[in-house]
């Protein structure tokens, strides 16, 4: 079995009509394998969370196939979609979206419940990510109660808690600083190579994203390989 989880073939996205048309992704390929770390680096405009939303089945291509885990998603219905993006992808966002009346464990327990795990199953795992991640000993407290690395990194599990076989992240350090940047850019990368996921990270830190195992950015619509 092949280990791309996440393959781009000849995709193609574009918005508007006619005269307003602006052709973002034209005939596009990208291919991430399992455990690898792909930091994706282009200017503002370019196109990077179409990208992203692309291959977190948000959106879908006008041409082209998204495949994810081998599933070709361009014949899949809504509903088939969004099985395959709840039991296949984690999402990790600039600002955490934590939800703040509940503990960084329960933050973390919840999307396993709603996927049907028991809440000990679910505390097990959540623990388990929370110690990875080095904010175990916060498990108890509430979002506000935590530093703002600690918050991302509470975010970065509940994205992991599923076992996602493909993570996504757009701009994941960009709301810290840079010691808090390296700190939870340092635990992603160690996650996805504990869990063995494919993952496409966007960002503007050059310095982390040359800590990636490659680096790719947007031209005239194709993903091609960058080197800062």
């Amino acid at each position: 079995m092949s280990n791309s989880y996440l393959r781009l073939s000849g995709v193609h996205r574009h918005y508007g009509e006619g005269a307003t048309k602006v052709r973002v992704l034209d005939q596009a390929d990208l291919v991430v394998e399992s455990g690898e770390l792909v930091a994706l680096v282009a200017p503002s405009g370019a196109g990077k969370s179409t990208l992203l939303h692309l291959c977190g089945l948000l959106e879908s291509p006008q041409e082209g196939e998204v495949e994810i885990v081998g599933n070709k998603t361009s014949k899949l219905s809504d509903r088939g979609r969004t099985q395959l993006r709840r039991n296949t992808v984690g999402y990790v966002y600039q600002f955490h979206h934590l939800l703040p009346e509940f503990t960084a464990l329960e933050n973390v327990t919840m999307p396993q419940l709603i996927a049907g795990k028991s809440p000990a199953e679910a505390n097990v795992r959540a623990m388990e990510l929370l110690d990875i991640l080095g904010v175990a000993p916060r498990a108890t407290h509430r979002p506000a109660e935590l530093s703002g690395g600690e918050q991302q990194r509470v975010a970065i599990a509940r994205a992991a808690a599923n076992h996602p076989r493909v993570i996504l992240a757009d701009e994941p350090t960009g709301n810290l600083d840079p010691g808090t940047s390296d700190l939870v850019f340092a635990a992603l990368q160690g996650l996805i190579r504990t869990e063995g996921a494919a993952a496409l990270i966007a960002t503007h830190n050059h310095d982390l994203a040359k800590r990636a195992d490659r680096i790719v950015t947007i031209k005239d619509g194709k993903v091609v390989p960058h080197s800062l």
